[in-house]
């Protein structure tokens, strides 16, 4: 999918840089039995108040039920077609399985109407198959990789993301993320073949603020420019730079100050992300 410019008929057409949807079916709406409705959260937990600052209005959408699973083995599906997602970065692509069911999937880089994929335990290394990682060979590109058996693809879902198999010792299988981690996922984790389409999705630009309040996204304000009851930069005669190291609204500090919590699954990273 291509990316494309605009002449600067306004100032936000300047700077603005779209994608041109080649890769999509034109005319294709969504299937209907695979939508649910989304309820608008505006950043807001079960009890009602702000747990993530900034979000809030957006287009209303609806959500694509998608198979991150892969679990119907040893069926054929037909790709029907290559269709947008408003909930996610990269594009989904319908299936049309032989008994008649439909499903969506992440659509990899590669996959066209008319293909046919599968999944299963012994499938051809083809684009869109799904089988587990002791069956993929060393340096294939995968993505949608379980962590843990059966329970569905978490890794490299973004557009553009993947992974590649390094390595295969005792139970485990090495992976490289495209965020240049490295780690140990199960021999038994399922994971599909290829590159997660729509890689030129981190090329465009939004050109205006509006752009980003269709996705929910609303401004931010610096801290420095709030009064001291509000942040503890705020305040001071003039533009003050806050004359403190930047902390966040309750006061911790908000660059280089480690906040990840010890897990179980960091034993399984060899090598954190750059």
């Amino acid at each position: 999918m291509g990316i494309k410019k605009y002449r600067p008929t306004t100032p936000s057409r300047r700077s603005l840089i779209g994608l041109t949807f080649g890769e999509l079916t034109l005319g294709q709406k969504p299937y209907k039995p695979l939508l649910k409705s989304l309820k608008e959260r505006a950043g807001r937990g079960r009890e009602g108040m702000i747990t993530v600052r900034r979000r809030g209005g957006g287009h209303k959408r609806r959500y694509r039920l998608i198979d991150f699973k892969r679990d119907k083995f040893g069926v054929p599906a037909r790709v029907v077609s290559i269709e947008y997602d408003p909930n996610r970065t990269s594009c989904i692509a319908l299936l049309s399985y032989r008994d008649g069911e439909k499903r969506y999937i992440i659509a990899p880089q590669g996959l066209k109407k008319g293909d046919e994929v599968v999944s299963g335990e012994d499938v051809d290394i083809r684009i869109g198959n799904s089988l587990p990682l002791k069956n993929i060979p060393l340096g294939t590109t995968i993505h949608n990789i379980e962590l843990t058996p059966a329970r569905g693809g978490q890794l490299a879902r973004g557009a553009g993301t993947f992974a590649q198999v390094l390595a295969k010792e005792e139970r485990y299988a090495v992976l490289r993320l495209s965020s240049g981690e490295i780690r140990r996922v199960l021999l038994d984790c399922l994971a599909t073949i290829g590159q997660v389409g729509n890689v030129d999705w981190g090329s465009i630009s939004l050109g205006k603020a509006g752009r980003s309040r269709y996705f929910g996204q609303r401004p931010k304000v610096r801290g420095v420019a709030m009064n001291p009851v509000d942040h503890p930069m705020g305040g001071g005669e003039g533009k003050s730079s806050g004359g403190r190291h930047p902390t966040t609204p309750w006061g911790k500090p908000a660059k280089g100050h480690k906040t990840r919590k010890k897990k179980s699954s960091d034993r399984l990273i060899i090598q954190r992300r750059e």
